[in-house]
């Protein structure tokens, strides 16, 4: 099943780029491919960055983008759209990769999201980037990783990594958790909230849950319960999380908001109506170029407001 999700998924990504609004996408953005982010010859540890065309001359502000796909498929490689659309929008973007289960479960992903921001920061004005103008997005597992990039930002953990991050005070605008799985303990509470999920939903749900961690409690697994649960040192950046009626983990979105606001922070949840997960990826359809509204729009107002 993983395999044949992966096989269409890349198919789609591949045949999207075939699509009159993809190819107008790239106008005007220029693309560096496999950056290494750690020096350990491996696909996973790399980048790519996509950038205006003369953005050499910034600083521009950073974004930061990190790939969905249940922590298990897809790559950088598969998320060209993301880049580029917030490319276009005068970002430097740095799209990463990171080790996948079942070969590499928890905390795998999350401390090598965690070696690709410190590079990123250390090596973005190279690029044209101000490493002090910090966007994170994601979707997915995507979004549960940016959001524990926040949560080692605004709370003292006790993860080597994540203290190390702290310590660096990340300029962290602005957060696009989108249709994020925030929480992968206890996977059987999206079945508790929606018994009638068919069962193939609730095995996929599951599987991915307990390959990536079969474990609870750990913030850097479970940042919505680091939001919930625990009290930031720092304040929450401004967070804008989209996702669909109809996608499954909808209920993380929707506490993801809730807990924000409880901080003392500002956490926007944009529901859109018939909206699968991930729903914003075929951004040519109507709900999708909703979303992408929605999201530069909440950029350009948290920009405008300082």
């Amino acid at each position: 099943m993983r395999l044949l999700i992966d096989t269409s998924l890349n198919s789609l990504s591949r045949a999207g780029k075939l699509h009159p609004e993809a190819r107008a996408l790239h106008d005007g953005v220029e693309i560096i491919r496999d950056l290494p982010y750690r020096d350990t010859g491996l696909a996973a540890h790399t980048l790519d960055v996509y950038r205006p065309e003369g953005a050499h001359d910034g600083p521009r502000p950073v974004l930061i983008y990190v790939h969905g796909g249940g922590f298990r498929i897809l790559s950088k490689n598969t998320h060209w759209m993301m880049a580029l659309k917030f490319a276009r929008q005068g970002y430097v973007v740095f799209s990463t990769n990171y080790r996948l289960t079942p070969a590499h479960s928890f905390p795998a992903a999350v401390h090598d999201t965690f070696d690709a921001v410190r590079w990123i920061v250390e090596n973005a004005a190279a690029y044209g980037g101000d490493p002090a103008d910090l966007t994170l997005a994601g979707e997915s597992a995507g979004g549960n990783l940016v959001c524990t990039v926040v949560a080692a930002h605004s709370y003292r953990l006790d993860d080597p990594r994540a203290q190390a991050l702290h310590e660096m005070d990340l300029g962290i605008r602005a957060v696009l958790p989108a249709c994020g799985l925030l929480q992968v303990s206890d996977p059987d509470r999206f079945i508790r909230r929606r018994p009638d999920l068919p069962p193939w939903l609730q095995d996929r749900i599951q599987d991915i849950c307990t390959s990536y961690y079969d474990g609870a409690g750990d913030p850097l697994a479970d940042p919505l319960l680091a939001f919930e649960t625990l009290t930031p040192v720092r304040p929450l950046p401004p967070m804008l999380a989209i996702c669909g009626t109809r996608d499954p983990i909808l209920d993380d979105t929707r506490r993801l908001e809730a807990a924000v606001r409880a901080a003392g922070g500002r956490c926007d949840a944009a529901i859109y109506p018939g909206g699968i997960h991930a729903f914003h990826a075929v951004f040519w359809r109507e709900p999708a170029r909703a979303a992408w509204q929605a999201q530069l729009d909440f950029l350009a107002e948290i920009r405008a407001t300082g």
